[in-house]
């Protein structure tokens, strides 16, 4: 039925699209879908985010041996497991309160170990073997190897703080009204006033030409990634956004391989939308790109602006924090800006837990849980005087080098008692009951 007249037409309500749209086959979960903040001609403004809510993901043992080991008084061992693979084996006595505590630090090619035992809960004070089983019960060696390196602590806290970072950088992508594709995404070249704005609210401005912070990838030197860009330093974690529009645009490149080099390669992004399409997470092809955050902005270059906000991240990847609120709308303030800056972060903390990133980050530890061994193996064997040259340690000879063959040729017996009392007072900590050594 088509109306005849003005006075046949019947107007419909026009209907409101979400900001994203699952794919057809699923492979994605979705946040914040509902942003009606009322029927009303004069909406209710959203309430602000409680701050105790926005809080930062991190890697809590990783920041364990810097905090109760590093310059205290500890020991260090190493050791290899059938299963476990290498072993290095963090001990220190505390005294938490008053009461005595031994602190278990155990990292293996699978994941580290931390746990604090009070010694009054242990019938005897345990070997180091014990210990180890202590903290995990898996473990299966005969014996520890103690380390002897004074700079094995640093190789230590480097291998075990490898998994954090202070420098992140996020893709920011400009969806303008009816874009539904890649090709469309990527080949917008001018900076509507709202998104301009929105990039203003974002970080700071900056010329790529020898900018010395944080690049993330972007050319700083000969300007082929630009001439600026959107940074911003948040908690002293340094954000640098490949901005869409900002990346160079090459003419008659449908795919814009220039700007998808960078966004694509991201892990995290932002989808701003001005007007009212769906954004389908596999519009983009990126076997890295795990999450997006897209915002919707309203009333924009007004004193009233607000931002819808919905989250979607690959079936693998666990939900991450701060949880977006109900209605998922927000009014342009520094608590919204808080809000979104740590929901990137903690995206990406969380995307590194997905399946492809989980083993790459497997295959790196265990690598670097390989050289921390060695290092630590052959610059022990190397201080009493046991490592080097092979013949001369099978035929006896000299390379008398290490610290403890020196030790045991001095000639000064008063030096000699002194340093064995020092050695048997702190076998005597570990070993109060077992200690059998006479100085």
């Amino acid at each position: 039925f088509l109306p005849q007249t003005e006075e046949d037409y019947i107007p419909y309500p026009q209907r409101t699209l979400p900001l994203i749209l699952l794919p057809q086959f699923g492979g994605y979960w979705i946040e914040g879908t509902n942003h009606d903040l009322g029927s009303s001609s004069t909406p209710e403004e959203p309430p602000p985010c409680p701050a105790s809510q926005v809080k930062l993901e991190m890697n809590s043992i990783a920041n364990i041996y810097r905090t109760h080991f590093l310059g205290k008084e500890h020991f260090n061992y190493y050791s290899v497991d059938s299963a476990l693979g290498h072993l290095v084996f963090s001990v220190k006595y505390d005294v938490i309160g008053d009461q005595e505590h031994l602190r278990l630090l155990l990292r293996s090619k699978f994941k580290t170990y931390h746990d604090v035992i009070p010694i009054s809960c242990l019938t005897e004070f345990p070997n180091v073997v014990q210990m180890a089983k202590l903290v995990c019960e898996e473990v299966n060696v005969d014996r520890f190897y103690p380390v002897l390196y004074p700079k094995a602590s640093r190789l230590i806290v480097t291998f075990d703080e490898h998994v954090i970072s202070n420098n992140f950088k996020f893709g920011v992508i400009y969806q303008k009204f009816a874009q539904t594709s890649e090709e469309e995404l990527f080949g917008n070249n001018e900076e509507s006033p709202a998104f301009a704005e929105f990039l203003e609210f974002l970080g700071e401005t900056i010329e790529l030409h020898d900018f010395k912070g944080f690049r993330g990838g972007l050319d700083v030197a000969h300007g082929q990634t630009g001439s600026e860009s959107v940074y911003h330093n948040f908690h002293n974690k340094e954000i640098m956004f490949h901005v869409s529009t900002k990346l160079p645009y090459t003419e008659g490149d449908t795919q814009q391989l220039q700007r998808k080099r960078h966004i694509g390669n991201d892990i995290v992004a932002i989808v701003f939308q001005e007007e009212n399409t769906p954004f389908v997470p596999d519009m983009i092809a990126s076997n890295f790109l795990h999450a997006y955050i897209v915002v919707q902005v309203e009333n924009a270059c007004t004193d009233k602006v607000l931002y819808k906000v919905s989250v979607t991240a690959r079936d693998d990847v666990p939900f991450f924090g701060p949880a977006l609120p109900d209605p998922a709308v927000f009014k342009k303030s520094p608590e919204f800006h808080e809000f979104l800056l740590t929901k990137l972060i903690n995206a990406e903390y969380s995307c590194c837990k997905a399946e492809k990133f989980a083993k790459l980050e497997e295959r790196t530890r265990f690598a670097l849980l390989e050289t921390l061994y060695e290092e630590l193996h052959v610059n022990s064997q190397s201080m009493i005087g046991l490592g080097g040259d092979d013949d001369k340690l099978e035929n006896g000879g000299g390379g008398g080098s290490g610290f403890f063959e020196v030790l045991v040729n001095s000639r000064d017996d008063f030096f000699v008692i002194c340093i064995l009392s020092i050695l048997y007072m702190r076998l005597e900590l570990l070993h109060p009951k077992k200690c059998d050594i006479k100085v």
